[in-house]
């Protein structure tokens, strides 16, 4: 009976070690799947990587470019900006004459302004006599 035993403790083991490398087989080829699978989608990303890393590096290249030809013409208007600062000021510089001529108009014209009243008297006076001596 013991003999019996030992086989059948035997034959156990047996058909528990069958049962646990059919079960380490199912897993290892659901892992091995799965590997090729995460193996594709890697080779899958490392291709979009290489597509993006490629429209990158033409994007930075165009905006480097944009970026020169912008300070290009930045340089350029430097002049412009710098020749309508002259024209201000020399505009400032004329308004400011106009200004001083016109004041010194208006001093003048006050202090002779009695003169101005006479001499228009008397050229209306003239004017007068000139019409009268006519008719």
């Amino acid at each position: 009976m013991l003999e019996v035993l030992m086989y059948l403790a035997i034959i156990i083991a047996a058909i528990a070690l069958v049962v646990l490398v059919v079960y380490a087989m199912i897993t290892f080829k659901a892992m091995r799947e799965t590997a090729n699978k995460v193996s594709d989608t890697m080779q899958g990303i490392q291709k979009d990587v290489e597509g993006i890393s490629s429209e990158t590096t033409a994007l930075l290249t165009k905006t480097n470019r944009l970026a020169d030809d912008l300070n290009g013409k930045s340089s350029k208007l430097d002049g412009l900006f710098d020749s309508a600062r002259s024209v201000g000021d020399s505009l400032k510089k004329f308004d400011q004459s106009l200004n001083s001529i016109s004041d010194r108009v208006g001093n003048v014209s006050k202090r002779d302004q009695e003169k101005t009243a006479q001499a228009v008297k008397w050229a209306s006076s003239i004017i007068d006599v000139v019409t009268r001596r006519k008719k």
